[in-house]
């Protein structure tokens, strides 16, 4: 869930499912523009996954060159989004997130923080919808018990602020019980596949 008073998340799994408030925020303009690149963050996103990635291996995961994704890890470094996970060396040294995820807000005092914020915002709002395009295409060739539990609902709600924030801690803590699969296979009961939920709330304006 999103709105202009209300951070951003993009969670992983990390054992015990952290809390909303648990979830390190980015603050520095920095970090917000090194990681609003797509590749950047289809890294992330693989390595949420797998929990750890060679180069190597990540670049036929996200279809990018090895030599590419070790560029993009090591900027991920930089600003401590991921890090070494120990063993190899150069291309096949593994990487995995250093964190249970991130939230970040557009809501800052700073002009240039402001700024960054909304970029990264913008990139990963264009990435959401490209998977949701495509993910609702592609649930119609699913087997029917897939189709019955994938979709969308739509809710007009009148509410305060305060309000929409409980609602929101109230949802993330529900879709956080579930983070742990990602990471550990061995959690993940047998017919479970891959599912992506988006929490998306905004003002409607008529």
């Amino acid at each position: 869930m999103s709105s202009d008073d209300r951070s951003k998340r993009q969670g992983r799994p990390g054992g015990t499912a952290p809390g909303p408030s648990a979830i390190p925020e980015l603050t520095d303009p920095r970090a917000m523009r090194a990681l609003a690149h797509p590749i950047r963050l289809a890294l992330l996103e693989a390595l949420s996954e797998a929990g750890q990635l060679t180069a190597t291996a990540a670049a036929e995961v996200v279809g990018e060159s090895p030599s590419t994704c070790s560029f993009h890890l090591r900027q991920l470094a930089k600003y401590g989004l991921v890090e070494e996970a120990g063993g190899g060396r150069g291309r096949e040294r593994p990487w995995r997130r250093a964190d249970v995820g991130f939230r970040f807000t557009d809501v800052h005092d700073d002009p240039a923080t402001a700024e960054a914020a909304a970029g990264l915002d913008r990139v990963l709002r264009a990435r959401y919808v490209q998977n949701m395009q495509a993910g609702m295409e592609a649930r119609r060739g699913l087997p029917r018990e897939w189709r019955e539990a994938t979709g969308a609902s739509q809710f007009l709600l009148f509410v305060t602020p305060q309000e929409l924030r409980e609602l929101d801690d109230e949802l993330t803590a529900l879709l956080l019980r579930y983070q742990d699969r990602v990471r550990d296979p061995a959690l993940r009961p047998e017919g479970s596949r891959r599912i992506e939920a988006l929490l998306v709330a905004y003002p409607q304006e008529r």
